[in-house]
């Protein structure tokens, strides 16, 4: 499994940086976001380092079925009976930390119809 040893996200999946997980599996690990913008807000970020949706090749195939087969499942867990995910790609796609990511976010109404 490739890292990159200056990656915010390598580090908390290695556990050198700490983070709220709730969930962690071989391949994929999900923490709440440090600046939600929703009453739930969580992270779904695979081990393996890929930096972004646009790096991702047929290999990655299985893996992103599972991330988002994942977001459902924990989300309900979290109380969210609707939610919606995001993943930023590339700088001009508003992505901060190039570590592929997918984003769920719901709960309230405050989220804006798109």
């Amino acid at each position: 499994m490739s890292m990159s040893a200056d990656c915010i996200f390598c580090k908390i999946v290695t556990n050198d940086i700490p983070a709220r997980k709730f969930h962690e599996d071989e391949e994929v690990i999900a923490f709440h976001d440090i600046r939600p913008i929703a009453p739930v807000h969580f992270l779904l970020v695979p081990k393996e380092h890929v930096a972004s949706l646009a790096d991702c090749d047929a290999t990655h195939q299985a893996l992103l079925g599972k991330i988002l087969l994942l977001a459902p499942r924990l989300a309900s867990q979290l109380g969210l009976k609707g939610f919606r995910t995001m993943i930023n790609t590339g700088r001009e796609g508003g992505q901060e930390v190039f570590h592929l990511h997918v984003h769920v976010f719901g709960g309230g109404d405050t989220l804006p119809k798109v």
